[in-house]
């Protein structure tokens, strides 16, 4: 073999995102005789770069299922490219660098997490061997070291989704799937799985979430796609997502801001914010003063703080104002029902 042609295929798997998809379409057909003809993704295009936290959003029926299931290869494809680690997806050679966690994994209820580990481990050719090696670390990442020998059925919802997590690392994958994985559960539960999520990410693992919880999704994704009835509406920065909405746009122009009341001479405040543009909002008390003052950047905010500190003006609050991903989602929706 060319060695030559061996380095640069490695490269191109190197180089490669996470996923790509251009032009993906999924057309099913229905009926013996008369075949009518559902088109469940129509021409969409996105791509997730390596080692973040990637986001996929959409109402029911909004063609995500059919998506995950052509990426990782349960369904083919009836026009366009995917890929998913610089193989096409649905490739063996790429669902071996691919961990998924489905939304309703079914754990036996008699195995205890070992026993659980080594038995999925077996689906994806991990010997009992290389599981053991593996499964106290595992456990350890996912909080489960100190009830690994607990039967299943003793596992909260969060606990078993955990194991879930852990199962789907026992190959090392790149890549990891998960869909809805903190549905359900409590908000302890929720934040032990961004907790873990973002350890996966620090490692250098692409994490792609399939979640309809948009509150989880934008805390933890920086960027998302979303779908509805199989067109891709948005594929961008969760924090740019105000300034593409129409509605949104007045929003998005004042989220370039923030809200801080502040405590201080009156002569003091007026100083710290020269220069700036502001307005007071209001005036809760003596020397109290809630102000609006433009900030495009996190840089701008440590200086106006800067500017505060100087002139001994005390903060008692600060919030940034931005467009929430909920509000530019259904604004989202809401215009492509409008338009079809």
């Amino acid at each position: 073999m060319d060695s030559t042609l061996f380095d640069h295929g490695i490269l191109r798997m190197i180089e490669s995102p996470a996923i790509q998809v251009e032009s993906l379409s999924k057309t099913y057909s229905e009926g013996l005789i008369f075949r009518k003809r559902f088109k469940a993704l129509s021409e969409v295009s996105f791509e997730v770069k390596r080692g973040e936290i990637y986001g996929l959003l959409g109402p029911n029926g909004a063609g995500k299922t059919t998506f995950l299931k052509i990426m990782l290869g349960i369904i083919s494809k009836t026009g366009g490219r995917a890929s998913m680690m610089g193989y096409p997806a649905g490739s063996r050679a790429g669902r071996r660098m691919v961990g998924y966690l489905p939304e309703h994994l079914r754990i036996p209820p008699h195995m205890n997490a070992y026993t659980a580990l080594e038995c999925y481990g077996n689906l994806s050719n991990v010997s009992n061997r290389v599981v053991r090696q593996k499964r106290d670390e595992l456990l350890e990442l996912v909080g489960l070291a100190d009830r690994a020998k607990d039967r299943c059925r003793q596992y909260s919802k969060g606990m078993l989704q955990r194991l879930g997590l852990a199962q789907t690392l026992l190959h090392e994958p790149q890549l990891v799937v998960l869909d809805e994985p903190t549905d359900g559960l409590d908000p302890g539960a929720r934040a032990e799985m961004r907790d873990i999520i973002h350890k996966l990410a620090d490692k250098g693992v692409t994490i792609f979430l399939n979640s309809h919880l948009l509150h989880e999704v934008e805390m933890i994704c920086k960027r998302v796609a979303i779908l509805d009835r199989g067109h891709l509406r948005y594929s961008g920065a969760v924090d740019e997502i105000g300034s593409f909405v129409e509605g949104l746009a007045g929003q998005a122009d004042s989220a370039a801001s923030v809200d801080i009341t502040v405590l201080g001479d009156p002569n003091a405040v007026n100083q710290s914010f020269q220069g700036r543009a502001f307005e007071i909002l209001s005036q809760p008390g003596e020397n109290e003063f809630s102000v609006r003052v433009q900030s495009a950047d996190q840089a701008a905010t440590d200086q106006l703080m800067d500017a505060l500190r100087k002139n001994d003006v005390s903060v008692v609050e600060l919030v940034r104002n931005q467009v929430s991903l909920e509000d530019a989602f259904l604004e989202i929706v809401k215009d492509s029902k409008a338009k079809t």
